[in-house]
């Protein structure tokens, strides 16, 4: 029976450290993994200790390369989607690879934005990324901006239920 506290650990691609920070799982369905974080939980953001000052939830899907963060007001980014390797289990701990590239719907307007393509770039070359990574970053990316845009699950509804229980 699993641990109803994860540790989520996000790494760049050449092994630094992104994010890490314990979250309480909500629930596992056909969309993947719901975990929430709630105000003052403490992180590691960017390898500096942190405190979240709004809660939020995280979805990690089965075998995408994408997790996908929900949050409430006042932040300003509704849906805030990392594009990732896809996510590795190990127990109670799960390991996701930062690849650079985000998407983003904000709440204000709905607008739809990629962000991060320079880093990406940049990282593409520093850290050498394979082909099958390129692609595969650039096809979720492509998907998602379609996905945040139309109203596709779970960022039109699903989320909604799990992010009231960590408010």
């Amino acid at each position: 029976m699993p641990s109803d506290v994860v540790r989520v650990v996000y790494r760049k691609y050449d092994g630094t450290a992104h994010r890490d920070y314990p979250a309480r799982r909500l629930t596992e369905d056909d969309l993947g993994t719901w975990l929430g974080v709630g105000a003052g939980t403490r992180s590691v953001y960017h390898g500096r200790p942190s405190v979240e000052q709004i809660p939020f939830v995280v979805l990690v899907p089965h075998g995408a390369w994408w997790t996908g963060m929900f949050n409430p007001p006042p932040r300003t980014s509704e849906v805030y989607c990392d594009i990732t390797s896809p996510a590795e289990w190990d127990g109670d701990v799960v390991r996701i690879i930062d690849l650079d590239l985000d998407v983003v719907r904000r709440r204000a307007t709905g607008a739809v934005e990629l962000r991060d393509e320079d880093e990406f770039a940049e990282h593409k070359v520093l850290f050498g990324y394979p082909d099958e990574l390129v692609e595969q970053a650039r096809a979720a990316s492509e998907w998602l901006l379609r996905a945040l845009a139309d109203g596709t699950e779970p960022f039109a509804s699903a989320y909604r239920k799990w992010l009231a229980l960590v408010v």
